[in-house]
Order: structure tokens, then sequence, then C-alpha cells
């Protein structure tokens, strides 16, 4: 394969995405509605302007580009998976962006042909709230297996949470302030609670690899091959920066002191959410190491403006919870 069409491809993944395409040495096309600034405006990356919601602009993007894999980023809803499963019939690979959050069944770990997938109700099918997001990522998946029985080249790729640079969610760069600025790290529970994580580069690598290696129909988990619990995760971030951190642990009743509940805490998850990750391993891809890829996260946020503040869940009531912790 030769050519590729990212649709999205300018923040997040999808910048990702066209750099490790480019770095392979795809001729890559973005298609998006160009409402974010074009990192690649500068390079030799066609950009088709559309919104993919659009039959016909979909159809033009495929028209023009003639692409032999197409990475789709930003399939939020099944009625877009089926559109675009149709209009990519015939390229070599269709590749979409699905999530570890299709798994209905809570198990350790959750594995592609196993782990049941969530259910979709026609009125979550057409919802845009977080609540139907895992849904409506299944039922994608679904959309997938049955247009590979109808002879399309279509496959999906399942990460976890995903971290790195360029990361617009701002979910690790909250922790990332955390450790920076302060030399106490208020952890809810016992540091030990486990949110398997991908890194983008990791991703966007899976993604192409799926593409040239992968079987139609067939879903691929990703994520770090090593797991870090959040305490882990925080060691590896102040290793990263070249300073120290205490961890410090506070329980439900520590927390609700000062109106705090475990869940305010961004990439806290009382359940273990474990991936396997070997069907992907399978196919000769391989993840960066857990230190090198934070180093390079790092670095990013710091030249970034990000600080993670949406997330923040008030310093002044993580310091009365420290202070009422130093008196037990």
């Amino acid at each position: 394969m030769e050519t590729a069409l990212v649709i999205g491809g300018t923040r997040f993944i999808g910048r990702h995405v066209v750099e490790d395409l480019r770095d392979h040495g795809y001729d890559v096309t973005i298609f998006n509605r160009g409402n974010h600034d074009n990192p690649f405006a500068d390079e030799d990356v066609t950009h088709i302007q559309g919104d993919r919601t659009d039959t016909t602009d979909l159809k033009t993007a495929a028209l023009s580009a003639k692409p032999d894999l197409v990475v789709d980023c930003v399939a939020y809803k099944p009625g877009e998976v089926e559109t675009a499963v149709e209009v990519f019939a015939d390229v070599d690979a269709y590749v979409y962006i699905s999530s570890g959050s299709a798994y209905g069944t809570e198990e350790i770990p959750k594995r592609e042909n196993d782990t049941e997938l969530c259910d979709c109700t026609p009125e979550q099918a057409t919802d845009d709230s977080p609540e139907s997001y895992g849904a409506r990522k299944a039922e994608g998946d679904r959309i997938i297996a049955q247009a590979a029985e109808d002879g399309v080249n279509a496959m999906s790729v399942r990460p976890c949470i995903v971290y790195g640079p360029y990361d617009y969610t701002e979910r690790l760069d909250y922790w990332l302030d955390r450790v920076e600025h302060h030399d106490r790290v208020l952890v809810p529970g016992d540091g030990t609670n486990i949110w398997h994580r991908a890194y983008a580069e990791d991703v966007a690598s899976a993604l192409r690899v799926v593409g040239e290696e992968g079987e139609a129909g067939e879903a691929y988990n990703v994520g770090d091959r090593r797991l870090v619990t959040l305490e882990e995760m925080l060691e590896v971030i102040a290793e990263a920066m070249d300073t120290e951190v205490e961890v410090v642990h506070a329980g439900e009743r520590e927390l609700a002191a000062a109106g705090l509940a475990p869940t305010d805490f961004i990439l806290y998850r009382e359940y273990p959410h474990v991936l396997d990750t070997a069907k992907l391993a399978d196919l000769g891809w391989e993840s960066t190491p857990v230190p090198e890829a934070m180093a390079r996260t790092v670095a990013e946020h710091r030249e970034s403006d990000r600080d993670g503040s949406e997330h923040d869940p008030g310093r002044e009531a993580e310091e009365r919870v420290l202070g009422v912790l130093d008196t037990i």
C-alpha cells in the first residue's frame, strides 16, 4: 500500500497517525472540516475539507485521494461507520478506531473474541452523550464484522485510555502539572488502581499495522504492554521530570472530609480495566517502553499551555485532605 486517507488527522490520535504513515513511506491525505489548525499545512500532506457526516463529501474525498488504506479517527456513531464501509468498500484496508469502552463486561483482561460487547439501542446509536460512547463504538465494531462478511477488508482497533503529545483532553496533563508543581500529590485509594493506558504513537502504529497485516472483520486491542498503577504512573512522571514526588493516599472517608470522592480524580477507576494486547502483538506490533513514552509526553507537555485544570478537583480541597492525614 502506498496511499493513505486519514479521516480526522490534525489533532491528537489523528496527528500521530499522519506522522506514523509518513514515516513509513505513505502518501497521506487528510479529510476533515478544517475547524482546527493543520499542523501539516506546510508539509507534503494533502488536505481535503469536508464533513464526514456528509456522504457526498466522503465520496469526493475517496475519489480525490484514491487511498489504498483508510484510517477513520472520527467515526463516533454507527451510521457513520455504515456509510464509510460502503464508500470505501473497494480500498485495500479500512481501519476504524473503536475503543476499550466497547466492552460491556468487567473482566480481567478483556479479550477481543471472548469479552462481551456493549449493547446499543437505537436511541444510543444517535446520541452524543459520553454515557452512550461505549455502546456506539461497540455497534461500530459489529458493523465492521458484517462488512467483512460482505467482502470489505474492514478492521477495528480498540485503544484503552490514550496519552501522549498533543492530548487536547488534558487527562494526563492534570497529573503532569501536579507532579511538576507540588512535592506532595494526593492519590485516591491505595494507589494500586489500574486503568490500562495506551501511548498515542503506539496507537498510531497499531492502526497502520492492522491495516497492513490484520484480518478482515477482526478487532485488535491496543495498550501499553507494561501496565502501571496510578502511583507507579506518578513515579514514572517524576523520573521523566527529573524530580521527586511524595504520593499521599487518601480513602473515601478522608476525601469526604473535603467534599471529594475518588472519582473526582481523573484516571481513577475502581475496577481494573485491562486489555489483552497479544492479538495485536502477533501481527508484529510493538509498544514503546513506558519511561520513554512518558519522557516524550513530558517534553511536549512542557512546551504546551495545557495544565489539566478542567479536571482539577481543587488544590485547596486536596490541601485540607493532606492536613487531615497529617494529624492521623
